[in-house]
């Protein structure tokens, strides 16, 4: 049987109903899913093409695409909701609900939610990504008093797509810090962390998941091979210890669940855009 055909359909970036649908399909793990997102969908004809294109998947199929949608035009959004599809409306559902309790129309303007609307917290997003980059993998440690946290870790434990997505997604200053040979030898806080003990978070992964990931990139190194793996995980675990460091395990977690664990555990503001 092939795949459930899956349409993402927006008249602006679509990432709302990305995020949406994703998490509603992940609730069913034993359904294989070919999911299509087509955003900036915001003329007639755009629309009668979209149309076609979900029409001739659930042909090609023989079941009917699943269709999540967030239009703000009525007239756009009610032909899709009419196609051959089984559309979910994501913004009508609780649109027409808040309207009721709030007794206020919604702006129904497109694209709020991602855009510039407020243009201080935009720039202030905008210099987090520039300073996770500017501070990443230990670089730049003179900056550090301006970090809202800091990430320690060895080596490909996960620090670096944390710190952007904390950067990206709530503005957050974050800078990472690699624990070398060297570091964990001397079993003791590198001199550059000292002075920021209450802003650090550990991140540790199991032996093997690191083992496979350092295999990808120096395969049968000594830098890869498990017992290098589990001598720098179990030094660096007794150093979260030591210092008191919350940490996290991020073998089995997603990048927005490490986020969210650390904002939550270090008390951090996030800011939403």
């Amino acid at each position: 049987m092939s795949n459930r055909p899956v349409f993402v359909v927006s008249d602006r970036t679509g990432i709302t109903a990305e995020m949406m649908s994703h998490s509603l399909l992940t609730q069913f793990p034993n359904v294989k899913f070919d999911v299509t997102t087509l955003p900036f969908v915001d003329t007639d004809d755009k629309v009668s093409e979209v149309i076609k294109q979900i029409n001739d998947a659930g042909e090609h199929t023989g079941v009917r695409p699943l269709i999540f949608l967030t239009f703000v035009d009525d007239a756009h959004r009610a032909r899709l909701l009419d196609c051959g599809g089984v559309s979910f409306d994501l913004f009508g559902t609780f649109l027409d609900p808040l309207e009721q309790e709030l007794d206020h129309k919604s702006s129904h303007s497109i694209g709020v939610s991602h855009g510039i609307v407020d243009p201080v917290k935009y720039t202030n997003r905008i210099g987090a990504v520039n300073y996770a980059v500017h501070c990443d993998d230990g670089l730049n440690v003179r900056d550090y008093p301006s970090a809202d946290v800091i990430l320690v870790g060895v080596s490909r434990a996960g620090k670096t797509p944390v710190s952007l997505y904390l950067a990206m997604q709530f503005g957050v200053h974050c800078a990472n810090y690699p624990l070398t040979d060297h570091d964990l030898e001397r079993s003791n806080l590198p001199p550059a962390l000292e002075d920021y003990r209450d802003r650090l978070f550990g991140l540790t992964i199991r032996p093997e998941r690191l083992q496979q990931i350092r295999q990808e990139r120096r395969n049968s190194s000594r830098y890869a091979s498990i017992q290098q793996c589990r001598y720098e995980l179990s030094q660096a675990e007794q150093l979260y210890l030591r210092y008191r460091i919350p940490s996290a395990d991020t073998t089995s977690l997603s990048i927005e669940e490490i986020a969210t664990g650390i904002i939550q555990k270090l008390r951090l503001k996030r800011d939403i855009y």
